[in-house]
């Protein structure tokens, strides 16, 4: 199993770095090439590239950003945003990304979910749910937050998970930039449903959010970007306090490869398919 892990995302407009709260009022907050190399330095477990763009203006994901980015890293790197079909996940593995997530165009036809882990790998499959409080349970939205769909994020979840994705990002809608914590609920609720991992966002404000996503969530990772831009906080920081808490979180001392990272995810996928360039 994988320890829980602090995965830093690079929401990504125009191949510059945005933040916003709810996915609006976006702003530049740097390049995204210095940024992954910066938190993977201080001790980010991956980092996670969203072209947050790329699906409302209907064209694919930045590609140079990406192969730019991929080369400043020894991190797995995941990148989303602008995929259409299966066809678009290859040239993205061979620019550098090592998974691939998946949102607007699975809700459209979910067979890119299964015809992209058949020829890819479950491994390298990220459904991406962007969800938001619908009554009792919780609405799936499309195309950067803007579109509702009929789909109820934890059935949508399990769904993903029967065509073949090896990882679930979760994203709270109503938490997105907030910093007042994860949807713990919303979180728990998917990750009780679905035996691969779920990745907690939307919502971190500090080191015991991350901790109530880990116990509370039951939340494999956790995804974090606003506190870490506006120097709030380090990564470094955010492990040190979750270790003194208990949360087993890979520190400096340890070592590993990009390999073992990966042999990792396929084991956690039940997936014994390689990443393929």
């Amino acid at each position: 199993m994988l320890r829980p892990r602090v995965i830093v995302c690079l929401d990504v407009k125009d191949g510059r770095v945005v933040k916003g709260v709810r996915f609006q009022g976006l702003r530049d907050v740097g390049d995204p090439v210095e940024l992954a190399a910066r938190y993977e330095a201080d001790g980010a477990d991956e980092i996670v590239f969203l072209d947050v763009s790329a699906s409302r203006e209907a064209r694919g994901t930045l590609l140079d950003v990406v192969r730019r980015t991929a080369e400043t890293l020894f991190v797995p790197l995941t990148v989303g945003g602008g995929v259409r079909s299966a066809e678009d996940i290859g040239p993205l593995l061979r620019a550098g990304a090592d998974k691939i997530s998946v949102n607007s165009a699975a809700v459209r036809d979910p067979e890119l979910i299964t015809k992209g882990a058949a020829r890819f790998g479950s491994q390298c499959i990220v459904a991406s749910i962007d969800a938001a409080r619908n009554g009792p349970g919780w609405r799936c939205y499309t195309h950067g937050a803007t579109r509702p769909t009929e789909l109820d994020a934890v059935s949508w979840a399990a769904e993903c998970r029967e065509r073949g994705a090896g990882e679930i990002l979760l994203t709270s809608i109503d938490r997105d930039g907030a910093r007042t914590g994860y949807a713990l609920d919303l979180t728990r609720a998917v990750a009780d449903a679905v035996p691969v991992p779920v990745i907690a966002s939307g919502g971190a404000g500090g080191a015991q959010h991350l901790r109530d996503a880990f116990v509370e969530g039951h939340a494999s990772a956790t995804l974090v970007a606003g506190i870490l831009h506006d120097g709030l906080t380090t990564v470094r920081d955010l492990k040190s306090a979750l270790g003194k808490w208990g949360v087993p979180v890979r520190t400096d001392g340890d070592t590993r490869t990009r390999e073992d990272d990966l042999t990792a995810a396929n084991a956690d996928t039940g997936n014994d398919q390689g990443v393929i360039r």
